[in-house]
C-alpha cells in the first residue's frame, strides 16, 4: 500500500485497493477509498472490492460508488475498454460505422457519478481508438439506442441506465449490430476482454479533448424525427384519434419519458395526455415514490389516479424511468382503478396489433399472408398469444426470459422475410413495432392511446375488451410474485432439492394433490416433453429455471433474477374457450400457488422474505 495508508491484513484486498488508487482519477471515489482505509472499515472495503461486477447479457447493473463492485468512472472506463477491444477483434468495419451511446438522468452526487458523465467517458474510450461515436446530446428513452443502431447501420450501442432500479443504482446496457441486446457468446467475450483492460488507456480520462473530436456526432434530432416517423406506420385510426374525447393521464415517474410520449401522441394525432406535474421532469432522487417501478402497481400510480380523478380521465399510462416499459390502469364503473398485469396488457396489445394488421389485408390474401406472421413471448409470460395464434393462423414462439432473446429471434425472422407483429414479456415490456428490436414504452403508449380511443368510439373499454378476448380464446389466469433471498447457497439448495426430490435426478411428481405432467429445467437442459429429454430452448448453468406443467392446465416457472436477489415464480391456469367461471379458475390457481410455495419454496425453512405488499 501507499506509505501513508494502513493495510487491511487481507493481501488480495490490499492489492485490489492499491491498484484502484493507482488507476482512479475521480477525486470523490479515490478519497472515499482512502477514508475507508484510514477508518479500518474492512467490511465495507470488502463490499466495494471483494468481487468485480459481473458483465452479462444484461451488461452491468449495480449501485454507484467506489470500488470494482460499483458503477463509477473507473469501472465504466474499464468496461468500455473491454467492449471496445472485443469489437475491434470481432467487427472489421468498426472504424467505418461506429457506435451509439445514450443515457438517462440518474446521478449519485457522493461519488460524482451520473449517467451523462458515464456516457461521456465511454465515448472518450472509443474516440481515442479512432471509432466514430454517435452520442445523444440529451437524455433519451432506452429504445432510441437500438433504433439508432438499425437506422444508422452501426456496429453496437450502449445505454447508460438502471431502468426502474432504486435511485442509487446505475447500469450499462449493450446492443449488437443487429439492433438487439447481446446474447452469448458476446457477454463472455466482452467479460474476458474487460479483465485484460483494467489499466486506463492513455487519454482515457481526457473527456474534454474527446468531446471536440470530429469523430463525435450528435444523432438526437435525426433519430427523434426518424423514430416518430417510423412509429406512425402503426397508427391506423387517425380520424378517430383526432375526434376522440377520451382523457388519458401519463406519468414518466421522474424519468425521461415525458417529452417523448407527448411527441408520440402528437404523431398519432391524439390529444396530449395530462402529465403528472410532480413526476414529469427527470429527478434522480425519485422523490414521490419508494421504488420508481410501475410494475409495483398502485403505490407508484397514486398521484396519477389523483390527477385522473380531478380531470375526469379514465385511463392512466405509466412509463418506467428509461421509458422502455409501460403500465396501464383503467377506472372501473365502481370508481376503483384496475391496474392491468403485464400479461393482461400483453393480451390486449397483441390482440389489437393483430386486428389492425388483419384489417389491412385483402380478404383473398389473408389466409396466405397470415402464415408469415409471428408473435413472440418469453417462456414465463402468459400463453394467451398461443391461444390467439392457434385460432387465427399466425405463428407463436416462446423464447427464454428477457427481450434480448425476443429481439434476436425477431431479427432472424425479419431476415427470413417474416412479419414480426408483436413481442412481450410479463414484466410490462412490449415490442409493438419491429423498428425497435427491444421493449419500447414510448410506441406502446401511443398505440395504447389509439386503442383506448377506438374502444371509446365503440362505447366499450379496455376491461370489457379483455373479457371478450378471454371469452373467445380461453381464460388465462396468472399469478406472479417473488421471494427475496440474499443467500446464494440457500437458493442453490432449494433448486437442487427439486432436482433430486425422491432420489437422484428425480423431480416432484405432484404438488398439493395435483399431478405434474411435465418438467423443463433450463439450468440442466432437461425437458420431459422432448425426445431424449433434451430441452429445445437454450440452457444456462449460471441461472436457475425450472418449469412444471400440471394436469389441471396449470403451468409454473421458478427462476432466479439476473439483476436482483430474488427467486421469482410465474404461474398460469389456461382454460379452454367456454370455461368462463373466473371465480373458480382463480380459486384453483390460488390453491396451486399455495401448494407450490409451501412444498417447493419452503419459505419458513429457507428464511425467504415474501414480496412486500
Amino acid at each position: 500500500m501507499e506509505n501513508d495508508l494502513p493495510t487491511t491484513g487481507d493481501i488480495n484486498l490490499d492489492h485490489a485497493v492499491k491498484q484502484w488508487l493507482q488507476f482512479d482519477k475521480n477525486p470523490k471515489t479515490s478519497s472515499a477509498v482512502r477514508g475507508l482505509l484510514k477508518e479500518g472499515a474492512v467490511l465495507e472495503l470488502q463490499t466495494c472490492f471483494g468481487v468485480r461486477m459481473e458483465f452479462g447479457t444484461a451488461g452491468l447493473r449495480a449501485p454507484m460508488g467506489p470500488g470494482v463492485s460499483r458503477m463509477n468512472d473507473l469501472t465504466i472506463i474499464q468496461t468500455t475498454q473491454g467492449f471496445c477491444s472485443y469489437l475491434e477483434s470481432t467487427v472489421p468495419d468498426l472504424k467505418e460505422k461506429g457506435v451509439v451511446i445514450g443515457f438517462d438522468a440518474r446521478a449519485h452526487p457522493p461519488s460524482g457519478g451520473n449517467s451523462k458523465r458515464f456516457a461521456t467517458l465511454a465515448a472518450t474510450v472509443f474516440i481515442n481508438r479512432g471509432v466514430p461515436v454517435y452520442i445523444f446530446s440529451d437524455i433519451t428513452p432506452t429504445p432510441f439506442v437500438p433504433f439508432a443502431i438499425s437506422h444508422l447501420g452501426l456496429c453496437a450501442g450502449i445505454m447508460v441506465t438502471a431502468s426502474h432500479n432504486p435511485k442509487q443504482d446505475n447500469g450499462y446496457k449493450v446492443y449488437w449490430s443487429n439492433g438487439a441486446q447481446i446474447i452469448p457468446p458476446h457477454d463472455k467475450g466482452i467479460s474476458m476482454a474487460i479483465e485484460t483492460s483494467l489499466e486506463p488507456w492513455p487519454k482515457a480520462w481526457d473527456t474534454e479533448d474527446a468531446m471536440k473530436s470530429s469523430l463525435l456526432k450528435d444523432p438526437y434530432q435525426d433519430i427523434h424525427s426518424e423514430y416518430f416517423s417510423a412509429i406512425q406506420k402503426h397508427c391506423f385510426h387517425r380520424e378517430i384519434n383526432q375526434k376522440s374525447e377520451v382523457k388519458i393521464v401519463h406519468t414518466s415517474v421522474h424519468g425521461v419519458g415525458h417529452t417523448f410520449v407527448q411527441a408520440a401522441f402528437k404523431a398519432f394525432d391524439l390529444k396530449p395526455p395530462f402529465a403528472v406535474q410532480e413526476q414529469k421532469d427527470p429527478d434522480p432522487e425519485f422523490p414521490t415514490v419508494k421504488y420508481p417501478n410501475p410494475e409495483e402497481g398502485e403505490g407508484v400510480l397514486t398521484l396519477s389516479f389523483a390527477l385522473a380523478d380531478k380531470e375526469g380521465a379514465t385511463v392512466v399510462l405509466a412509463n418506467d424511468p428509461d421509458a422502455d416499459r409501460l403500465a396501464v390502469a383503467e377506472k372501473q364503473t365502481s370508481g376503483k382503478w384496475r391496474v392491468f398485469s403485464g400479461n393482461e396488457l400483453g393480451a390486449l396489445l397483441g390482440w389489437w396489433v393483430f386486428r389492425c394488421w388483419k384489417k389491412q389485408q385483402k380478404a383473398e390474401r389473408l389466409k396466405e399472408n397470415v402464415k408469415d406472421v409471428y408473435m413472440l413471448a418469453s417462456t414465463v409470460s402468459s400463453k394467451i398469444l398461443r391461444a390467439i395464434a392457434i385460432k387465427e393462423g399466425f405463428h407463436f414462439e416462446e423464447t427464454l426470459t428477457g427481450f434480448k432473446w425476443m429481439g434476436n429471434r425477431g431479427k432472424e425472422l425479419l431476415e427470413q422475410g417474416k412479419t414480426v407483429l408483436f413481442a412481450f414479456e410479463e414484466a410490462i415490456g412490449y415490442m409493438c413495432s419491429s423498428a425497435v428490436l427491444d421493449k419500447d414504452g414510448v410506441s406502446a403508449a401511443a398505440i395504447a392511446g389509439e386503442f383506448t380511443s377506438y374502444l371509446a368510439a365503440q362505447n366499450t373499454t379496455l376491461s370489457q375488451q379483455l373479457k371478450a378476448i378471454y371469452e373467445e380464446y380461453g381464460y388465462h389466469i396468472t399469478k406472479n410474485s417473488y421471494f427475496i433471498c440474499h443467500d446464494q447457497d440457500t437458493i442453490r439448495q432449494l433448486f437442487e432439492r427439486l432436482r433430486n426430490f425422491s432420489g437422484p435426478n428425480t423431480y416432484p411428481k405432484e404438488c398439493g394433490g395435483i399431478s405434474v405432467t411435465a418438467v423443463r429445467d433450463l439450468t440442466t437442459g432437461f425437458d420431459s416433453n422432448q425426445p431424449n429429454n433434451k430441452a429445445v430452448l437454450p440452457t444456462s448453468k449460471s441461472s436457475q429455471m425450472i418449469t412444471f406443467t400440471f394436469a389441471n392446465g396449470g403451468v409454473a416457472t421458478m427462476r432466479t433474477s439476473g439483476t436482483e436477489p430474488k427467486i421469482k415464480y410465474y404461474t398460469e391456469l389456461c382454460a379452454a374457450p367456454g370455461n368462463s367461471d373466473v371465480k373458480e379458475l382463480k380459486a384453483e390457481l390460488d390453491r396451486l400457488v399455495d401448494a407450490i410455495v409451501e412444498n417447493f419454496f419452503q419459505p419458513k425453512k429457507n428464511d425467504l422474505i415474501p414480496q412486500p405488499q
